[in-house]
């Protein structure tokens, strides 16, 4: 095949220029060029922004979910990228190799879907939450795995056709679960590389004021969405059992059942439940899609 052409996708709401900013600059630095840079303003107006890049301001907030299909969407229509690469506003490239790096690894393979960074903080560290599989303890196993980090990574554009957009109603949180669920279900695979680093700054997702409540509806909607019938009391009660163990924080607990109630009442999109060789396939990766 021919050597695939990199796109990146920037999402911002405006309030992290300096980061943004250094970010693009590391951007500009690599080796080998993205074909396109797209930076989309989610319910911002965007100046200052390097003549390099496609700007595109949202007159409001459509979350990571809808702002991530927008940037998706602007690159498909450029006709000129075969895999979209995403990164967070105050991520960081430190090195000059990742684009290069990204396609050498889909030129190697035509059935890679998802390459998912390592996400390591200003001191090197990467935290457990940020390995994405069960047994987290060393950062630098590489491998396939059945999910991918939001804040870095790459997707290919022939997958997306076929599996289809980012779920806009999640607008945040497991917007990625539910993207590489379809992609497995459809004979992608996803793929752990620790040495594709974005240096992002040490975080707790709770920070934001609709984390609990979010994170519980939207673990509803993917149950619903994607598992077979049977396997969706088995996970929504497993998270509901290791939720209320360990959340130390009762308004945070009561946000999150809120949320789960929410969930239970209303649709995150239409239902299409993976196929159980999907579920077996995911289990001998390491992560059934009960936990």
């Amino acid at each position: 095949m021919t050597r695939p052409r990199v796109g990146v996708a920037v999402l911002t709401m405006g309030d992290r220029m300096p980061e943004l900013l250094a970010l693009l600059a590391s951007v500009a630095k690599q080796d080998e060029a993205a074909a396109r840079v797209v930076v989309v303003g989610n319910g911002t107006a965007l100046p200052g922004l390097p003549e390099w890049v496609t700007v595109v301001e949202l007159e409001e907030n459509l979350g990571v979910s809808g702002g991530r299909n927008v940037a998706w969407r602007r690159l498909r229509d450029f006709g000129d990228v075969d895999v979209l690469v995403d990164l967070d506003d105050d991520g960081l490239l430190i090195e000059a190799d990742v684009f290069r790096r990204i396609a050498d690894l889909y030129a190697a393979d035509d059935r890679l879907g998802i390459v998912s960074f390592r996400i390591a903080d200003e001191t090197g560290e990467t935290q457990r939450r940020h390995v994405p599989r069960l047994r987290a303890g060393d950062p630098m196993r590489r491998g396939l795995v059945t999910t991918f980090l939001g804040g870095g990574h790459a997707l290919s554009m022939p997958m997306l056709e076929e599996t289809g957009p980012w779920p806009d109603a999640f607008f945040f949180t497991h917007e990625e679960t539910d993207l590489a669920w379809r992609a497995v279900d459809c004979g992608w695979d996803i793929l752990y590389e620790p040495q594709l680093v974005l240096q992002h700054p040490r975080t707790s997702p709770a920070r934001h004021a609709v984390y609990y409540r979010m994170t519980a509806r939207n673990r509803v909607w993917l149950a619903k969405r994607h598992l077979p019938a049977p396997l969706v009391p088995v996970y929504l009660g497993v998270w509901v059992a290791l939720t209320v163990a360990r959340t130390r924080s009762l308004a945070g607990l009561r946000a999150w059942l809120g949320g789960f109630a929410e969930g239970v009442r209303t649709s995150g999109g239409p239902r299409r439940p993976m196929r159980w060789r999907t579920v077996w396939r995911l289990a001998r990766l390491g992560r059934p899609p009960v936990i």
